[in-house]
């Protein structure tokens, strides 16, 4: 017995593949979702950074706080927060005692900086953001010891 296949445009039988309606629909979708989720996606390494310079902050400012109970006073910012994990030199009167492993550079690879007296606080601890310079807007904006968020 024989098959007999359709002839007609509009008869019964198998579609062999997608017509270029179908795709032309689902080319423009995922181009809609496109649209709508890569701009959200491209901004999470910059609010990462951010977060982790904040992390690093704090932990900074929790170092800090241990050398102030051990030796009466914060580091000059001569010193820095190099004092964090070298203990003071013989002369020098304090706790001999190291705060950190090592000090953290912030997500753009820069120094954290430290200011004491601070222009924001007691201290200020801070990064320069991405662009390295004072001041900046975004992700160029200072993050320091007094930003909350």
């Amino acid at each position: 017995m024989q098959e007999r296949l359709p002839t007609s445009r509009f008869g019964r039988g198998h579609q062999l593949g997608f017509s270029l309606i179908e795709i032309m629909v689902v080319v423009v979708i995922m181009g809609i979702l496109a649209a709508l989720i890569v701009p959200n996606l491209m901004d999470r390494p910059d609010q990462a950074r951010a977060i982790a310079a904040r992390q690093d902050i704090g932990a900074l400012m929790q170092a800090l706080k241990l050398y102030r109970l051990d030796n009466g006073r914060y580091p000059a910012t001569e010193q820095g927060l190099q004092s964090l994990v070298a203990p003071p030199q013989t002369g020098q009167a304090g706790n001999r005692r190291s705060y950190m492993d090592n000090l953290p550079n912030d997500p753009w690879g820069t120094p954290y900086q430290y200011l004491n007296p601070g222009v924001h606080g007691e201290i200020d601890v801070f990064s320069l953001g991405a662009d390295g310079q004072p001041g900046g807007e975004g992700n160029d904006a200072d993050i320091g010891s007094w930003s909350s968020r």
